[in-house]
């Protein structure tokens, strides 16, 4: 029960859209994709799904080849794409029950009801998808994803035209899937990915650039920490890039306050503290903290 691409290639004409990557997803974990719009995620996405053929390399669902044994594949996966393409004339139920017979689930009637109230449906239920919001038919779509209790989820912007409200609801239910399933999540809002996602992949350009636990990217990268310091007075920027150890400083929100980018935060503190004593100046807060997976990603895709 895994996801696995070995030297993955996909071109068109001279660009090359998936440029030979290779990761694998296990079963019981949720993987963020991450990447800048035209990195590769979508193809790559579509490649794993059978929707795609491939230049070069393979893809694997639970052990079985994409390319060879497409039928297999495609049972065991459940595959929201980026857009979440749907009947409008079909009623909610309607639709479910003709996505559950082209998967040739068991149980029906039982699955519908389930995978309703599992995404919030159930208010929504009796009209046609036409009728329905932008959020709620994403939930739509995430409920066919789930219609046939597939082993693997593909998820390809998921949370894309909900409110902060149903982000949370359906946060919830994907990490309840993750328990016991292999989930491969795509988003762009970040902070989604570092509340629901055990490791992060990240391409940029079709090329794979970091594939690990969050904790594991923010130790490896050698400016992983920014000290925030706010000072009463104003301080003179130039100051603060003078001290050792420090990588980088931006202005903060209000006059006085700094960010600074450095590999050594306790060496840092103990030198503004330095400093505000010999300068007479008063610091109003100073904290720090491992860099966020926004700054990984910038750093990673620029």
């Amino acid at each position: 029960m895994s996801i696995e691409v070995r030297n993955l290639l996909k071109l068109y004409g001279e660009q090359r859209a998936v440029n030979n990557i290779s990761f694998k997803v296990d079963k019981g974990e949720i993987a963020g994709f991450l990447g800048p719009n035209g990195a590769g995620k979508s193809t790559t996405m579509k490649i794993i799904t059978g929707y795609l053929q491939q230049t070069g390399g393979e893809a694997f669902v639970c052990g079985l080849n994409v390319t060879e044994q497409p039928l297999e594949t495609k049972k065991k996966i459940g595959y929201l794409p980026e857009l979440n393409a749907l009947y409008y004339d079909m009623y909610v139920r309607e639709y479910l029950a003709f996505v559950a017979e082209v998967h040739r689930a068991t149980e029906t009637t039982k699955r519908i009801e389930h995978v309703i109230d599992l995404t919030g449906l159930k208010i929504e239920s009796k009209k046609k998808i036409g009728q329905l919001s932008k959020g709620y038919k994403q939930r739509v779509g995430l409920a066919a994803a789930l219609i046939h209790d597939p082993e693997v989820l593909i998820l390809d912007e998921p949370t894309s035209g909900l409110d902060p409200n149903q982000i949370i609801e359906i946060r919830e239910v994907i990490k309840k899937q993750g328990l016991d399933k292999t989930v491969l999540f795509s988003s762009h809002i970040l902070q989604e990915v570092e509340a629901v996602c055990d490791r992060v992949i990240i391409i940029n350009k079709g090329e794979l650039v970091a594939d690990d636990t969050l904790s594991n990217l923010q130790r490896g990268n050698k400016d992983n920490h920014v000290v925030m310091v706010a000072f009463k007075e104003s301080v003179d920027k130039s100051l603060l890039q003078r001290l050792h150890g420090v990588t980088n400083v931006e202005q903060g929100q209000t006059t006085g306050s700094y960010k600074l980018q450095t590999a050594n935060p306790e060496a840092v503190r103990k030198q503004l503290l330095e400093i505000a004593l010999q300068q007479n100046l008063n610091i109003i807060s100073l904290q720090s903290e491992s860099q966020s997976l926004e700054s990984i990603f910038k750093t990673l895709t620029n």
